[in-house]
């Protein structure tokens, strides 16, 4: 028996599928997938978690917080979020955040676009 695995074959969008706002759950984990160039090469992806819908009347929005913090048990508002390194984000759109595997398609697009810039 191999160590090896098996990635299944799966057809790719040709656009992306980002999380529809109706579809977030708090308390659940979503990737923000965003390129640092205009040929979509190199990606940043960063996990994040829905804490809520317009936390603050000044900055309605859809509300994500790092994962990392919110794993340590840092929440928004509280004190100790504020002294900490937590980090929250309010975003009006989410056409950069996705489901573990939109983000996933978007990583394997990342992969076939590199890929042909190799070719001669």
């Amino acid at each position: 028996m191999s160590d090896d695995l098996c990635f299944a074959s799966r057809d790719l969008k040709p656009h992306a599928e980002p999380v529809s706002p109706r579809d977030l759950r708090e308390g659940h984990v979503y990737f923000a997938v965003q390129f640092v160039d205009r040929e979509l090469l190199i990606p940043t992806v960063e996990p994040l978690v829905f804490i809520g819908q317009d936390l603050e009347a000044e900055a309605p929005g859809m509300y994500f917080q790092d994962a990392q913090s919110y794993r340590d048990g840092l929440r928004y508002g509280s004190e100790e979020a504020r002294s900490e390194n937590a980090t929250f984000y309010a975003q009006t759109d989410v056409k950069h955040i996705f489901d573990y595997e939109r983000a996933l398609d978007q990583m394997l697009a990342c992969s076939l676009r590199r890929a042909r810039t190799r070719e001669p």
